[in-house]
Parts: C-alpha cells; sequence; structure tokens
C-alpha cells in the first residue's frame, strides 16, 4: 500500500469518527434543551406586559417564574387576545395567562393554578352606580376588552348587545371614556387604577366591585397531567415563599 493511500485512509476514518462525534453532539444537545412551552400573555399592564424593562408584570412573571421553577423553557407569544384563546384551546401543551376562570371558558382549557384575584367594576366620569341593574339602566355604551371576561359578564348579568362596546384591550376605553364616546368603562380594578393616571387627571368614579373571577395560569384542553401538577405545584411554592406577593408589589406598590 503507498503512502499516499495509507494517508487518505488514515483521514477518512478520522473524518469518520467526526461525523460521529457531531452526530451524538447533535443527539444529546437535542435531549439537554427541551422545546420551549409557548406562554401567551397580552399587554394589559399591571398584569401582564409585553415591553416594560421590570418584567411581563404580575401575573405574566409568576407564569414565567413558575415553568422555570418547574424546568421549562419559555417561549412568550403575544396574539390578540380572542385569537390566543382560540389558539391555546385548540392546540396541546400551550399556556396562558392571565385568563379569568368563568363560565363560558370552563370546558375549552385545563386550569392549572389560581394566580390573583380579581375584582371588575364600573369607572365613569359624571354617573356613579350600585349594581349591576343600576348600570343596566344608566349606562347606553360601556367600554369592554375585546376577547375579555368582562364581555362575557356583561351579556350573562342581561345587558344588550348594544349596550356592550368591545375596545382593543390598554388604554384604549379610558381614551373612549375620556372623550365621551362611551358612558361607562367595566373593568378590572388593578388595571383601570393603573391605566387611569397615565390617560388623564381627571377624577374617575367607580362603583363598588360588582364582580368577582380569579386570575389563572392555564394550560389548552389537551395538556400533559405531568406539567400541569409541576405548574401547580410551582405557583403554590412561590405563593408560599411570598414570590407573589413581591412581585404583586413591584408593580403596585402600596
Amino acid at each position: 500500500m503507498s503512502r499516499i493511500t495509507c494517508v487518505l485512509n488514515v483521514c477518512s476514518k478520522a473524518l469518520s469518527r467526526l461525523c460521529l462525534l457531531l452526530s451524538l453532539l447533535v443527539v444529546h444537545t437535542a435531549h439537554s434543551e427541551p422545546k420551549p412551552i409557548e406562554l401567551h400573555i397580552l399587554d394589559a399592564p399591571p398584569l401582564t406586559f409585553v415591553n416594560d424593562p421590570r418584567g411581563y408584570g404580575i401575573v405574566g412573571d409568576i407564569g414565567v417564574q413558575a415553568m422555570i421553577k418547574a424546568g421549562y423553557a419559555v417561549k412568550i407569544h403575544v396574539l390578540p387576545w380572542a385569537r390566543a384563546q382560540k389558539h391555546v384551546s385548540e392546540e396541546r401543551d400551550h399556556l396562558i395567562t392571565p385568563l379569568s376562570r368563568i363560565p363560558g371558558r370552563e370546558d375549552h382549557f385545563t386550569w392549572i393554578a389560581n394566580i390573583m384575584p380579581m375584582e371588575r367594576a364600573f369607572f365613569s366620569l359624571d354617573r356613579q352606580v350600585s349594581n349591576f341593574a343600576q348600570a343596566r339602566e344608566t349606562y347606553r355604551k360601556i367600554g369592554v376588552g375585546l376577547g375579555s371576561a368582562q364581555e362575557e359578564i356583561l351579556r350573562t348579568e342581561g345587558f344588550s348587545n348594544d349596550q356592550i362596546y368591545p375596545l382593543a384591550i390598554g388604554d384604549n376605553p379610558a381614551q373612549m371614556l375620556l372623550m365621551g364616546r362611551i358612558d361607562a368603562w367595566f373593568n378590572g380594578v388593578p388595571e383601570s387604577r393603573y391605566i387611569w393616571p397615565k390617560v388623564s387627571t381627571r377624577k374617575l368614579l367607580i362603583s363598588p366591585v360588582n364582580s368577582h373571577a380569579d386570575l389563572y395560569l392555564a394550560c389548552s384542553k389537551q395538556c400533559s397531567p405531568k406539567m400541569v401538577e409541576a405548574l401547580r405545584e410551582a405557583v403554590e411554592a412561590l405563593r408560599e415563599d411570598g414570590t407573589i406577593e413581591r412581585v404583586h408589589d413591584l408593580y403596585l406598590p402600596q
């Protein structure tokens, strides 16, 4: 055998070993870095933020921390809220927060853990009401977040389609109230109190709390029982060690 042939054989063997090592490395990397789990949120300060240097908001931060604590990689997704709910419900092992647990959603999701309570009330500039019945008689148009629990709650309470005015979630309802385009805003108390000072210095009238529906970390209807249990335990651990309270105070200082 010539020297050139020997060199070629050695090189061929070395190349084969290198290819084998690279293939093993790829397999190892694939196993050591699991596919990230999608977490769907929306821009609904202070519950969830999409672009804020402090983080993802009260509920968003807890959702992310629970996933990390349970050993899951996180992939944040932002879609229009109604579309996000439909997408998560129809997929498998996708997460979503903050989602109010209301009857119309009950059978479409796997409810992992309650993160925080959510009180809702009517906000207006000149006509304060005491209850749903009075609001039905007083307000011609009521702004609610598009795809939000507030929309379903008002329908359940007997408000007509003409009275319910869905608007993009965020400061849009506050702006419409300020311009007189709607008579009242039915929304979560923490959200409205956070948003209003950024929109106006006018006094905002608030009704007594008219609705409670807690905010959850939820999963697709088809969701891994193992993941559900791990995330449920992680959220409870964050509650017990005071993390949820600290995160709440970061975004909503007393």
